[in-house]
């Protein structure tokens, strides 16, 4: 499908802008323009757009080393005149592509949508999600890209509830990540062979696209845009690859990469990595970077278009990743893992209705659907099902009064396969605490409590003496977040 005069196109137009000028006149016309207020009852209800990317570490956004992967995102992010809410500490309930997907759509933690690996992506109840609930609102809603893994399962090509324009792509494999996939369109089935245009993140967004402009004006919408970058094989848009080659990249250094001291059995089992291993990795971490190029690229453009439909002011847009991805941290390769490579997502927000800001407060993947139902609620009646998440509302409105979520601390959790056994963790602020299903217990002092501050996850200190009442109160966290019910 052809781009000239949509993605593409606009943003070839927009390279030739004077970009100084235009971040002045931003910051001049933000000081002067005041807030807009949330839609009341009788008003229309803010537009929802959810980008969700595939596999993307916690150190691309945003990048402090080298060049961003995500340049326009994050120069956004970074703004104080943009009312971007940046999430320091976000994290996936389960590490892993469909569960974490099916916690985003419903607000619940993976043992209680039944979707705790990606083989039970057919588990999920798809009555009840946020698009049956914002579509039974009066929503126009879309998914384009990623659903779950192995959709449609035995049922054959359709459409789930809720969902007014549904494009699946399915991946059959690593090699039809980015070219030579089929899709699910509206019911039906596509290919869409190997060549330039049908690069998935372009060819996606262009669906993406046609569905901003073909949006019902003067109605409410909801678009979940879910690209297949940055997953491997990092394969990234024509114009891209090689973008980073030479440029410096966060990583552990090799003994870093290999202290696995304190770790459970499955990790230290796991072959040492070697130079020229880890050099491979850094060239991984480069590609991946690469592939993110064009999602930052597409975002603007997305951006653009609910700009040219006036309707900036009360849309909320929402960036994150379904996991992350440990590339040779803990001498692990991929997700699954309960540490910080695996679990952290970033999170950006753009709210119309709030002040430029950092959060460091503890949040997961399962707020999303409450803080997108709290924003509907507030302009008319929409279902409010039980969920295990806590709304963000008061980090995302400058006018609420309502506190923010306390949390000692967040669950995460994985149900274990061949591969990796079960473990479930609770996340402080300043600790990580995991319980392995072979008994091994992890302690991690990530801000240095008992003494250097350890963010790498290296010093396992639970069985340190000075630790002994931190272990016992996060045990006993642990236990209860993990025996919790569904929140009514």
């Amino acid at each position: 499908m052809p781009m000239d005069g949509t993605v593409a196109g606009w943003i070839a137009a927009s390279r030739v802008r004077g970009a100084l000028t235009g971040a002045l006149l931003c910051v001049a016309v933000a000081a002067l323009l005041p807030r807009p207020s949330p839609p009341g009852p009788d008003e229309l209800a803010p537009n929802i757009l959810i980008v969700l990317t595939d596999d993307q570490s916690i150190d691309t956004l945003p990048s402090a080393v080298g060049a961003p992967p995500m340049p326009w995102l994050q120069s956004q992010i970074q703004d104080p005149a943009q009312p971007w809410v940046t999430f320091t500490n976000a994290f996936l309930d389960t590490p892993l592509c469909c569960p974490s997907r099916a916690s985003i759509l419903t607000g619940l933690t993976s043992p209680h949508t039944g979707v705790q690996t990606n083989a039970d992506g057919f588990d999920l109840d798809a009555s009840s999600t946020l698009a049956t609930w914002l579509n039974d609102a009066g929503y126009t809603t879309g998914l384009i890209g990623k659903y779950l893994n192995d959709f449609p399962w035995d049922r054959g090509p359709s459409v789930p509830p809720g969902w007014d324009r549904f494009v699946a792509k399915q991946n059959a494999g690593l090699d039809t990540t980015y070219y030579g996939y089929s899709l699910i369109d509206q019911g039906v089935p596509q290919f869409v062979a190997s060549s330039p245009q049908g690069y998935a993140t372009t060819y996606l967004a262009e669906e993406a696209m046609s569905f901003l402009r073909a949006a019902p004006a003067g109605e409410p919408w909801f678009l979940v845009y879910s690209p297949p970058a940055p997953h491997e094989p990092w394969l990234a848009a024509p114009g891209d690859r090689g973008a980073f080659t030479g440029q410096p990249v966060s990583s552990p250094s090799l003994r870093e990469m290999n202290d696995v001291r304190g770790k459970p059995a499955w990790i230290r089992s796991l072959l040492p990595i070697t130079e020229a291993h880890r050099a491979l990795l850094l060239t991984q971490r480069r590609r991946a970077s690469e592939t993110l190029l064009e999602v930052d690229r597409v975002m603007q453009a997305m951006t653009e278009q609910v700009r040219a439909r006036g309707e900036l002011d009360r849309t909320i847009i929402v960036f994150l990743t379904d996991n992350g991805f440990s590339f040779g941290e803990h001498r692990w390769t991929g997700k699954r893992c309960p540490y910080e490579a695996c679990v952290r997502t970033p999170l950006a927000i753009r709210s119309p209705w709030a002040a430029h800001s950092t959060v460091d407060d503890l949040v997961l993947n399962v707020d999303l659907a409450p803080t997108v139902l709290d924003f509907v609620a507030s302009s008319g009646t929409v279902a409010h099902p039980a969920v295990d998440g806590a709304s963000l509302h008061p980090y995302l409105d400058a006018s609420s009064t309502d506190p923010p979520p306390e949390r000692p601390g967040v669950l995460l959790q994985y149900t274990g396969d061949a591969e990796v056994p079960a473990w479930a963790a609770v996340r402080t602020r300043e600790f990580t605490f995991i319980r392995t299903s072979d008994g091994t217990v992890e302690l991690y002092d990530l801000l240095g409590r008992f003494g250097e501050p350890d963010p790498g996850e290296l010093r396992n200190l639970a069985d340190d003496v000075r630790s002994g009442s931190v272990v016992a109160e996060l045990d006993s966290l642990l236990e209860s977040l993990v025996r919790a019910p569904t929140r009514g």
